[in-house]
C-alpha cells in the first residue's frame, strides 16, 4: 500500500499565513512546503513538483498571475489562489490564466482545506458514467476522449487540459444534451455549493477556457453550448468505439 503523502505547495508573502497553513495542512495529512515570493515558488516548483499550490496573488518580486502563467507553461498542477476580499478581478483574472478554485482573504482554514481535498480527489478520480463506454474511448467528431488516461485529442493531437477542466468536460460528455446550472454544475466538479452568485464565475471561466481549446470558433461553439436561462449543455451526438 502506498502511503506517500500528497505534497502542497504554500505560496504567501504572510509569513503568519505559511505558519496557520504549514500547522494544518500537516495535521490533516499533507506534507507541505513553502515560498515567501513567486520566484522562490517557481524554484521550490521545480524541485519538488507538489500535488497542489496554494497561491497568493500579490507578491514581492514576481506575483501570484505571474506564478500562475509559468507553471501553465509546463504543468497542469492544480492551483487554488488566494484572493482580496471584495477584489472580483482578482479571481477572474487568476481563472483565466489557469488557476482551478480560489479561496477569498480572509478565510478560514478549515475553507481551505475542504478545497483542496475537493481539487485533489475531482483530479484524481477516474468517474465511471453509465453512458461511457466500458472501453473509456468516447470520440465526437474531430475530438478523441481517454477517459481512463484523462486525455483529449484534436485532430490527433493531444490538448492539455488541466484536471478540473478534464472533470468538467467529463461531466458535460457523460450526459450530452443535458443542460446544468452554473450551480449543479460546481457542486458536482468543484464539491461545494455557492455561497455568492460570483463563485459561480468559476463556471464561466472553465468552459471559456475548455472552448478555447476544443472549438474551432470559441465565440461560436458548437460543441459546448450556453442553455439560455440554466446554464451549459454539451450539444454533439457522441459517437463511441
Amino acid at each position: 500500500m502506498d502511503n506517500q503523502k500528497e505534497k502542497i505547495l504554500i505560496v504567501d508573502d504572510e509569513t503568519s499565513i505559511r505558519r496557520i497553513l504549514e500547522t494544518r495542512l500537516s495535521i490533516v495529512g499533507y506534507e507541505v512546503i513553502s515560498a515567501c515570493d513567486g520566484e522562490e515558488a517557481l524554484s521550490i516548483f521545480k524541485k519538488e513538483y507538489p500535488n497542489l499550490v496554494v497561491l497568493d496573488v500579490m507578491m514581492p518580486k514576481l506575483d501570484g498571475y505571474g506564478v500562475c502563467q509559468e507553471l501553465r507553461k509546463e504543468s497542469d498542477v492544480p492551483i487554488i489562489m488566494l484572493t482580496a476580499l471584495g477584489d472580483v478581478s482578482d479571481r477572474i483574472t487568476g481563472l483565466e490564466l489557469g488557476a482551478d478554485d480560489y479561496v477569498v482573504k480572509p478565510f478560514s482554514p478549515k475553507e481551505l482545506e475542504a478545497r483542496i481535498r475537493s481539487v485533489l480527489r475531482r483530479v484524481d478520480k477516474i468517474t465511471t458514467y453509465k453512458s461511457i463506454p466500458s472501453s473509456g474511448i468516447i470520440n465526437i467528431g474531430f475530438l478523441k476522449i481517454d477517459i481512463n488516461k484523462r486525455q483529449v485529442y484534436k485532430n490527433n493531437i493531444r490538448i492539455r487540459l488541466t484536471g478540473m477542466e478534464f472533470s468538467l468536460l467529463e461531466l458535460l460528455v457523460s450526459r450530452a444534451g443535458e443542460a446544468f446550472s452554473r450551480s449543479s454544475i460546481l457542486q458536482e466538479v468543484w464539491g461545494y455549493t455557492p455561497e455568492r452568485h460570483v463563485d459561480t464565475r468559476v463556471v464561466d471561466v472553465h468552459i471559456s477556457r475548455l472552448r478555447a481549446k476544443l472549438e474551432d470558433d470559441p465565440s461560436n461553439p458548437d460543441l459546448i453550448l450556453t442553455a439560455r436561462g440554466t446554464g451549459y449543455l454539451f450539444q454533439r451526438i457522441i459517437e463511441t468505439v
